[in-house]
């Protein structure tokens, strides 16, 4: 046993030496280590409820005006975490060079000018993450503007259009608008 490198031979009492493999040491040595991190985070006091903690994007939060930035009609932006925000209900069109027509850029810059008024102006604002993402790594949400459905707004002033799970066109060939 002496000559082997993966054994560690502990002795003891007029037994047999018990040969101890080094892996077995190291996973122990692994999960011991794991546990103390664990436990550590478990007891870790959490921070007060006014701290400027960066907030999670799968717990629904309320936010202030200034630290949301409107990037398009169907996606904005919490300043201070940097996390993006995709509506989940709705679909609006593109705007600058993303629109495949001048009348959904149009469209476009309109729902985006109608989000910045409403997100502006509202007394509250709620982000309810779905817990999905999309391929852009924006969280999907729900946003509530003074406890009304941003995008169901949206949808009613005829600047954009229920969320079929997919891209759809906005243009015609001829570039009209498709409704």
């Amino acid at each position: 046993m002496k000559g082997r490198s993966d054994f560690v031979v502990i002795e003891g009492s007029k037994t047999a030496p018990l040969p101890v493999r080094r892996d077995i040491l190291l996973g122990a040595t692994t999960v011991a280590a794991t546990f103390v991190v664990v436990l550590t985070a478990l007891l870790w006091p959490a921070p007060p409820p006014n701290s400027p903690v960066h907030a999670s994007p799968s717990i629904a939060m309320t936010v202030t005006r200034p630290n949301i930035r409107v990037i398009d009609g169907d996606t904005i932006e919490e300043r201070t975490s940097g996390v993006r925000y995709r509506l989940a209900n709705v679909d609006t069109p593109e705007t600058g060079d993303r629109a495949r027509c001048t009348a959904e850029r149009q469209l476009g810059n309109q729902a985006k000018s109608a989000a910045r008024s409403l997100v502006g102006s509202a007394q509250s604002l709620e982000i309810l993450p779905s817990g999905r993402v999309d391929k852009y790594g924006r969280t999907i949400a729900y946003v509530k503007v003074d406890g009304q459905d941003l995008g169901v707004i949206l949808i009613a002033r005829n600047l954009a259009r229920q969320w079929s799970g997919r891209r759809e066109p906005w243009c015609d060939a001829s570039g009209r608008l498709i409704r």
